[in-house]
C-alpha cells in the first residue's frame, strides 16, 4: 500500500492537511506536501485530483532538486480519482481564464475588454473556436513588393485593426506553411500598400528561396507571392463561432466573437489560453500522470517574432543564419535554418528518467501537445491527443522512449506541418499500436543523424494523413537510422490508408535515409506505397513483404543497396476485400492500432 495518499479539490483548501475529507485547493499545494516526504519514501505516494476544473494560477513545475521525484524505488503517482476504474472521475488541467464583461452589438457580435491578451484559440462550451478568416487571399490584383504587397483593390483600407491581421501562405513549400504579421495598411482610391512585420518577411524571402527545375521553365517558384489565407480581423467575422482579436489599443485589446445558434451571453463560457506551460519536468525520474485533460494553453511565439516561419516538421526559423541545400541539378535548390528552432509543447519533460504519461487526454493546446527531450525510459500510452495547434507527440534525443496505444487526431490545426508523432535522433524508441488520423502532414516521422539506432515503428495504424500540404506520407523516415540493419530502423506491421493530397508516398523514407527495414506494411490510397529515387539518396533500406495497391516507380531496377523483394500487389479497386482474404494482410490489420491493455 502506498505511505502517504493526498488529496486535491476545486471544493478544497490549501491551508487543509490535504486529507481526503480535508483536501487541498489547488496541485501547488500538494506538490509541497509530497516534497516534504519524498526523501523519506517507503512506498508510493499518490496524489489524487477530485473531479472538476483545476485552474493553474501557474504552470505544474517538477523539479528533481526540489524533491519531486520519487525515491528510494517507489513513485509518485499523480492521478485522476478512481483511475481505472468506471466511477474515474474527469478532471481538468486548464491554464485558460473565463472571459466575462459581454456585451453585444447591432450585428449580434460578442465583445469584451482582454487586458493585454492576444489569444489565437479560443474555448466555447468546451468546443473550439476559430479565427475568423478570408480564404480568398487579398482582394485585387496583387504584387509583391520588398516590403509587402501592392493591390489595385482599396478594400482593405476598411479593415479595421491592421496590427493584429496575419497572412498564411499554405505550401510556401510543398511541406511547409509560412504565417506573417502585418504591420500596416494605407493607400489612396486606386490601390492599397500592405506592409509586413519586420524582419520576419525579409527573413521569409531568404528561407523560402527556391527552384525547382522539375516544374518546367526556369525553376522560379515564389511561395510568398501572394497569401492565401487571411486571419484575424473583425472584417472576416461573419461565420457563427468565429472570434478576432482588437489589438488598437495597446494593454487594452477587445475580443469579438459571434456566437453560435444557442449560445447566450451569461449562459455560454468561453476560456481564451493564458499559460504557454501546463506541466513541465526537469530531471525528474520516478514520477506518473494518469487519467488527467489537459486544455486550453497557449503559444504566443508567432506574436512576439512577427510570423512562423515553418520549414519542417516541427522545425522553424527564428534566429541565425540560412543554409542552401542543393537537391540535384535536374531538382533545383531550397534554403533552411542553419539554426532551427522547435515548436514548444504545453506539456514536456526534459532529462526525465522513468516517467509514465497514462490514460490523459491532450486537447485544446496552442503549441505542440507533449514533448520528451533527453528523456530516458518514458512512457506515454493510452493517451488521446486532438485539437492542438502543432504536434501531438515529440521525443527529442530520447533514449527508450515508449509511445504505445495512443490516439492522435486533428492536430497541426495551425501549425499545418505538424506530425502527429515526431522523433528526432533517438535511441530505441518504440512507436507501436497507436491510431493516428485526421492529420495535416506526416502522420509519424522518425528523423535519424549520429544518435539515432534501434527504432521500432510496429503495428501503428495511419489514416488520413496529408490533409493539408504535400510531399510527406503516412510514415515518414529520413537520414542514417544507425549503423546497421540489425541496429537500424524497424517498420513492420502498420498500416496506412488514404494518404490525400497529391504527391505522397504512404512509406516515405526520404534525404538520405539508411539502415531500414520495412517489413510486412499495408499501404492503400497513397499516390504510391514507396519512394525508390530520393536526393540525397537512400542507401541500405529493405523492403520486403508488404502490401500495396500500385507498383511504386522504379521498382524493377532499385538503387545498388536498395533491396525490394517478396512484396504484393492488390488490385486496387477492391483492395480493401483482397487485403482481408490475403493470410498475412488478415493478420497484419488485426494486430494494427490500439489494443484494450490490462491495468
Amino acid at each position: 500500500m502506498p505511505e502517504n495518499r493526498f488529496f486535491v479539490s476545486p471544493d478544497g483548501r490549501d491551508d487543509w492537511p490535504g486529507t481526503a475529507d480535508r483536501p487541498f485547493a489547488t496541485p501547488h499545494a500538494a506538490q509541497e506536501a509530497v516534497r516534504a516526504v519524498t526523501a523519506g519514501m517507503t512506498g508510493d505516494i499518490v496524489v489524487t485530483f477530485a473531479a472538476g476544473v483545476h485552474h493553474l494560477a501557474r504552470p505544474f513545475v517538477f523539479d528533481d532538486a526540489k524533491g519531486d521525484s520519487g525515491m528510494n524505488g517507489f513513485r509518485v503517482i499523480h492521478q485522476a480519482q478512481g483511475y481505472g476504474t468506471p466511477e474515474q472521475a474527469k478532471v481538468e488541467l486548464s491554464g485558460g481564464r473565463e472571459i466575462t464583461d459581454w456585451s453585444v452589438d447591432g450585428d449580434g457580435v460578442w465583445s469584451a475588454p482582454i487586458g493585454d491578451l492576444a489569444p489565437r484559440r479560443l474555448t466555447v462550451d468546451g468546443h473550439p473556436a476559430t479565427r475568423a478568416a478570408r480564404s480568398t487571399g487579398l482582394p485585387g490584383t496583387v504584387t509583391k513588393t520588398a516590403t509587402g504587397y501592392v493591390t489595385d483593390s482599396t478594400e482593405p483600407q476598411s479593415w479595421p485593426d491592421p496590427s493584429g491581421l496575419e497572412f498564411v501562405y499554405p505550401g510556401v513549400y510543398p511541406w511547409s506553411e509560412a504565417r506573417i504579421a502585418v504591420a500596416s495598411i494605407s493607400g489612396d482610391a486606386s490601390s492599397t500598400t500592405i506592409t509586413m512585420a519586420q524582419p520576419a518577411f525579409d527573413h521569409a524571402g531568404s528561407l523560402y528561396d527556391s527552384k525547382w527545375y522539375g516544374a518546367g521553365g526556369d525553376g522560379t517558384w515564389d511561395g510568398l507571392a501572394a497569401p492565401s489565407i487571411l486571419e484575424n480581423s473583425v472584417a472576416f467575422l461573419t461565420e457563427p463561432g468565429t472570434f478576432a482579436v482588437s489589438r488598437t489599443e495597446a494593454g487594452d485589446h477587445v475580443l469579438r466573437y459571434r456566437p453560435r445558434t444557442g449560445e447566450e451571453i451569461g449562459k455560454t463560457t468561453v476560456v481564451a489560453p493564458v499559460l504557454e506551460t501546463l506541466i513541465s519536468g526537469q530531471g525528474v525520474h520516478d514520477l506518473v500522470f494518469r487519467g488527467f485533460t489537459f486544455a486550453d494553453a497557449a503559444w504566443t511565439g508567432p506574436t512576439r517574432t512577427g510570423g512562423y516561419l515553418h520549414y519542417h516538421g516541427n522545425a522553424r526559423h527564428e534566429r541565425g543564419e540560412f543554409q542552401k541545400i542543393d537537391l540535384g541539378a535536374d531538382v533545383g535548390y531550397v534554403h533552411v535554418p542553419a539554426e532551427p528552432v522547435q515548436l514548444p509543447a504545453n506539456v514536456g519533460f526534459t532529462s526525465a528518467s522513468r516517467v509514465t504519461v497514462e490514460g490523459n487526454h491532450f486537447t485544446r493546446l496552442g503549441a505542440g501537445g507533449l514533448l520528451v527531450e533527453g528523456g530516458t525510459d518514458v512512457e506515454v500510452r493510452e493517451c488521446v491527443f486532438d485539437e492542438i495547434s502543432g504536434s501531438g507527440i515529440a521525443v527529442h534525443a530520447g533514449t527508450r522512449v515508449s509511445l504505445e496505444d495512443n490516439l492522435v487526431h486533428h492536430i497541426g490545426t495551425e501549425y499545418r506541418g505538424s506530425s502527429a508523432v515526431l522523433v528526432v535522433e533517438s535511441e530505441e524508441t518504440i512507436v507501436a499500436h497507436n491510431e493516428i488520423r485526421d492529420v495535416p502532414h506526416n502522420g509519424i516521422v522518425i528523423t535519424g543523424g549520429e544518435r539515432a539506432k534501434g527504432t521500432q515503428v510496429l503495428s501503428n495504424l495511419v489514416e488520413r494523413s496529408m490533409g493539408k500540404l504535400m510531399d510527406g506520407g503516412g510514415i515518414y523516415l529520413s537520414a542514417p537510422q544507425g549503423s546497421s540493419f540489425a541496429g537500424g530502423a524497424m517498420v513492420r506491421g502498420n498500416v496506412i490508408r488514404d494518404v490525400l493530397t497529391s504527391y505522397n508516398f504512404g512509406l516515405y523514407t526520404d534525404y538520405g535515409a539508411a539502415w531500414i527495414t520495412v517489413l510486412g506494411n499495408i499501404v492503400h490510397g497513397a499516390d504510391t506505397p514507396i519512394v525508390l529515387q530520393v536526393g540525397p539518396p537512400m542507401e541500405n533500406v529493405a523492403f520486403v513483404g508488404n502490401l500495396w495497391d500500385a507498383l511504386p516507380d522504379g521498382y524493377d531496377d532499385p538503387p545498388e543497396t536498395v533491396t525490394v523483394a517478396a512484396n504484393t500487389v492488390l488490385p486496387k479497386e477492391s483492395f480493401a476485400e483482397a487485403v482481408r482474404a490475403d493470410p498475412t494482410g488478415a493478420d497484419i490489420l488485426a494486430r494494427a492500432g490500439r489494443r484494450r491493455l490490462e491495468r
